[in-house]
């Protein structure tokens, strides 16, 4: 081979390894400059994983700091599909330490997705159970499970929250949003087996705990409210009952129980219908109950005085339909509290129609019959009250004895709160107030007062009250060495797909005491009681609740009220 040939050879040969390490070099000045973000970016998606962090949950206090409701510790359990390599093998590894059906497990590890919850809130024993198994593509996460020390301790009124820390119901729905806290972020690092990488963890933003709730409900009363209350609805063959405790003077509900009740802590497999608190939520026609309002419109518009009696016959016609009292009787002459105390349907009517519709109309409004409480409960009911110009031709004879309108048992119970308040309306509330994550306890807003009625004819209200548990329908309420006012109600259900009323009934007694000095409102209420009259299913039920209050609350005995001018005499 020619001296020439040989230099056009490596020539040649330097011309091609120089375009190759050109083509390297400027290959590896796109990589390294150009497309080294993307890069960048598409290795960091690789190993990096932004994971939020839930912040713990604030608890739940009773009055008196027992816990209602608090976070525990727990784990997660979450894969990365993109690292499992046997779906079906891993599945069927952890169908046992998770209690879940292999099939289920599998599903959730072929998800397209890099990051997928398999099991939440699990204990340290279920949780060391899988960690054993040291599956890849298979992660940890610590978190809390909310847990509810006191079981079925007034689960409607605390309410629950869902695997994933939202609030559902209750309480701990109203007050997400400070209960809850704000939630934080880890960025963590796993290697190409989907194993975390330690050092490489850093927490990018910490969770902001959220703040503790101090409820105005007092354990030890909620406890013997529900026992009573489970006695009285099985001992009365009724469909279910309510009763509410309340503090006339500062809107405090110190205990509040519907039954049948749940457990929260299996609230999976609770009815939709028993997690609600019925006394808030849902309406009844309140019956004799309601006459309190009637007479108390008649006393503050100084209608008659109290002394005068009229012949009350046990029948009237109005709008062509026939009202009567409860059993026969022949014309009495009766005061205003006789007609209370003995729950007159007919004398009520009378009265009412003495008072017109306008002016009963306003006093239902004035006493918060139409709107919510504001007592900052999810759902709470406004009540059902027909407009004026809505009344039918029978609306003064229903209206005044509590059939025609709906309201709740918290808005009926408030009722008997303005009364015992001295005339004066108060807005119930559940919360005392919050906790915050330096320990500083914040109390809650006042609660809106108004009045209704003056202080005179709240007195001679209660006299009447006073008098309706002494002599008349409520004598089974009743306490020894204490003067309770208050008042029976016995109402027909009305038929739910027709106009009309069944044959079934709601029975109840509300009242207060002492009367002369009242310290506690309490309502008690049963509903469709075989027993049917409000003084036989539902007054000894106000009793029981009522004697341990006054124990429980160390409410001294106060002075009897006054009597009644001029009633009827009884044997």
């Amino acid at each position: 081979m020619s001296s020439r040939a040989a230099v056009r050879r490596l020539v040649a040969l330097l011309t091609v390894f120089v375009l190759g390490l050109t083509g390297i070099a400027v290959r590896l000045v796109v990589l390294q400059v150009k497309d080294a973000s993307a890069f960048q970016a598409l290795a960091r998606d690789q190993r990096v994983r932004t994971i939020e962090l839930l912040a713990p949950r604030g608890t739940i206090f009773d009055r008196g700091g027992e816990e209602l409701a608090m976070s525990l510790p727990a784990t997660a359990v979450f894969a990365d599909p993109s690292f499992v390599q046997d779906p079906a093998r891993t599945a069927r590894a952890l169908a046992g330490p998770l209690r879940m059906k292999a099939e289920v497990i599998e599903a959730r590890l072929r998800q397209p997705s890099r990051f997928v919850y398999l099991a939440r809130g699990l204990d340290d024993d279920v949780a060391g159970r899988v960690r054993d198994l040291e599956l890849r593509g298979i992660g940890f996460l610590d978190e809390s499970r909310r847990y509810y020390p006191a079981g079925v301790m007034a689960p409607q009124v605390v309410g629950f929250v869902g695997i994933d820390g939202q609030g559902l119901a209750g309480i701990e729905l109203q007050y997400q949003a400070a209960l809850a806290g704000r939630p934080g972020e880890v960025i963590r690092e796993q290697d190409p087996d989907g194993r975390w990488i330690p050092q490489a963890g850093r927490e990018a933003t910490p969770p902001v705990p959220g703040e503790d709730l101090v409820l105005t409900i007092d354990k030890e009363l909620q406890f013997v409210a529900q026992r009573a209350l489970a006695d009285a609805v099985k001992r009365n063959g009724a469909k279910g009952g309510t009763v509410l405790v309340m503090d006339p003077s500062t809107g405090e509900i110190l205990a509040l129980a519907d039954y049948p009740w749940f457990d929260p802590n299996t609230y999976d497999g609770a009815h939709p219908e028993i997690t609600r608190a019925k006394a808030i939520t849902d309406v009844f026609e309140p019956g004799s109950v309601n006459k309190v309002i009637t007479a108390s419109a008649a006393v503050e518009e100084r209608l008659f005085p109290l002394t005068e009696s009229w012949p009350i016959p046990d029948t009237h016609m109005l709008g062509g339909h026939l009202f009567s009292d409860s059993h026969p009787h022949p014309v009495e002459q009766m005061t205003l509290a006789d007609i209370i105390a003995f729950s007159s349907n007919v004398g009520t009517i009378l009265t009412a129609d003495r008072l017109g519709q306008p002016r009963l109309a306003s006093y239902l409004a004035r006493f918060g019959y139409g709107r919510p409480t504001g007592i900052e409960f999810p759902g709470e009911a406004p009540g059902i009250v027909p407009a004026q110009d809505e009344w039918w031709s029978t609306g003064m004879g229903s209206i005044p004895i509590g059939q025609g309108v709906a309201v709740t048992p918290l808005q009926m119970a408030c009722v008997y709160a303005t009364i015992a308040n001295g005339g004066e309306w108060v807005q119930p509330r559940l919360v005392r107030g919050r906790i915050d994550d330096a320990g500083s306890f914040h109390p809650a807003a006042p609660p809106q007062r108004h009045r209704v009625v003056s202080a005179d004819t709240a007195a001679r209200v209660t006299e009447m009250l006073a008098y309706a548990v002494q002599v008349g329908t409520g004598t089974e309420a009743n306490i020894d060495g204490y003067w309770v006012a208050g008042k029976t109600g016995t109402a027909r259900k009305p038929l739910e797909d027709a106009r009309g009323y069944s044959d079934k009934h709601v029975a109840s007694f509300i009242g207060f005491l002492p009367a002369s000095n009242p310290s506690l409102v309490i309502a008690a209420i049963l509903d469709e009681p075989t027993t049917v009259y409000g003084g036989v299913a539902a007054a000894p039920l106000f009793r029981e609740v009522a004697h341990f209050a006054l124990a429980r609350l160390r409410v001294p005995a106060a002075p009897p009220p006054a009597t009644p001018p001029h009633v009827k005499p009884t044997d």
